[in-house]
């Protein structure tokens, strides 16, 4: 295990040290304002049935065996309602060890590792799944997984005369996922080693906090601290977002946890996800106020196996009292078939209740469209508008990106590069170029 944990740590930091120097300009935000994230989503997990068909793990191996042209085809995401859940789906079942197609056995962790056929980008995948997953013949848990996630960027900034370079560290978590033996109750259990400015560790240091019971076919009752789903932008995983940092919507209105009770449902023609939470974020409070979030997404084509790609139409709302009352409301559309996907959300907030707490009336738009030149290699684009105060004239933030990403090994390998003017009204315009890398054990 020391071994193993002691080759994670090396990979880490070669791909670290594989991210090539950027440029660009800045404005006098932050850093991590300047730029944004493409998410053109479908949840296109394991094939679900009624009932808790991820325990039939004697059957997983057949599915991985025939993972086929279409279903690489078809790996785009239009919606992310469940994207996160898909951690549990793929736990796998050790006494199938000698059955994986990639005979783990004979291999050494270089060799594995190498050789592992990850080509999905809709959902995360891990390069360490196998050896990091454990499971117990005693006790009231049946298996585990351990992982880790890390994503750094160098950044080149411009503004007018003045340039900087900087690293981020975008992503650094790890985190284990589990099931219980009765086979309708997970658990999830996520740590943050990335400071966050103005909290103290322990704010920012637990992420996901969570059991998840899965009784009901089609749904998921989640209770603990989650990801909020406000939007789709800001609702969606980290480890699956395109680009280098989320759209301006899902930085100010979303990108949380919140502690509370979430219901998720899934079918065919329609998801949604029903959130009744504390409005505290970060654990500053128990109890800040009560909220409800609630995110219903539409799927005219569900029916129809992918022949006219797929098509998602969603809404939502984020509301609650945090010594003032907000409100914030939404609406979707994605679209894809086969290589192109493109998507499009609008937000408009009566105060907002997002990583920091406003009583701004704000409103934002962005749209977004991809192509896979290959399965490996994507382009993107997104155009993102932003007013932080409907009570201002002038003060519009405008920002152009456009992307590749080159998916060595899926989402558990990736190299990303962003170019990002942004168009200030009132502030001077900068541009941006990032290169990143991800890597999730």
């Amino acid at each position: 295990m020391n071994k193993i944990l002691r080759i994670a740590l090396i990979l880490v930091c070669l791909t670290s040290l594989s991210s090539s120097f950027a440029f660009g300009r800045t404005s006098k935000k932050a850093p991590d304002e300047d730029v944004i994230i493409l998410d053109v989503t479908k949840n296109e997990g394991f094939p679900e049935t009624p009932g808790k068909s991820k325990k039939s793990h004697s059957g997983l191996m057949e599915k991985i065996k025939n993972y086929d042209a279409k279903d690489v085809e078809n790996d785009t995401v239009n919606d992310n309602v469940d994207v996160e859940f898909s951690i549990f789906d793929n736990l796998i079942d050790k006494d199938k060890t000698s059955d994986h197609p990639f005979k783990i056995e004979e291999e050494s962790l270089f060799g594995r590792i190498y050789n592992k056929k990850l080509e999905r980008t809709s959902i995360p995948s891990y390069l360490l799944q196998d050896e990091l997953t454990f499971q117990y013949k005693k006790g009231p848990i049946d298996k585990v997984q351990f992982y880790g996630a890390f994503q750094g960027n160098f950044n080149g900034l411009f503004a007018g005369s003045d340039y900087d370079t900087t690293y981020d560290l975008n992503i650094f978590e790890a985190g284990v996922a589990g099931d219980f033996k009765d086979k309708n109750t997970d658990f999830k259990l996520q740590f943050n080693f990335k400071p966050v400015e103005g909290q103290n560790f322990f704010q920012g240091f637990i992420t996901d906090a969570y059991i998840m019971n899965t009784a009901i076919p089609h749904h998921k009752i989640i209770v603990g601290n989650s990801r909020n789903q406000v939007g789709v932008d800001g609702g969606a995983s980290s480890y699956t977002l395109p680009f280098a940092a989320r759209s301006q919507i899902a930085r100010n209105f979303g990108n949380t946890r919140a502690l509370g009770v979430r219901v998720v449902g899934n079918y065919s023609l329609m998801d949604y996800s029903l959130a009744l939470n504390s409005s505290d974020r970060f654990f500053h409070e128990f109890f800040a106020g009560p909220e409800f979030t609630g995110w219903v997404n539409f799927k005219p084509l569900g029916k129809t196996d992918g022949r006219y790609g797929n098509l998602v139409l969603g809404t939502g709302l984020n509301a609650g009292h945090r010594d003032e009352n907000y409100t914030v409301g939404g609406a979707y559309i994605g679209y894809s078939y086969k290589k192109f996907a493109a998507n499009a959300e609008y937000a408009i907030a009566d105060g907002y209740n997002g990583r920091n707490f406003s009583t701004n009336k704000a409103t934002g738009f962005y749209t977004t469209v991809s192509y896979r030149l290959t399965q490996k290699l994507h382009v993107l684009a997104r155009f993102d508008q932003f007013d932080p105060n409907r009570d201002i004239s002038d003060d519009l933030r405008r920002e152009y990106t456009a992307g590749l990403n080159y998916f060595i090994k899926g989402q558990a390998l990736r190299l990303i590069l962003n170019y990002v003017f942004c168009d200030n009204e009132n502030a001077e315009d900068s541009h941006r170029i990032i290169l990143g890398t991800q890597i999730l054990l």
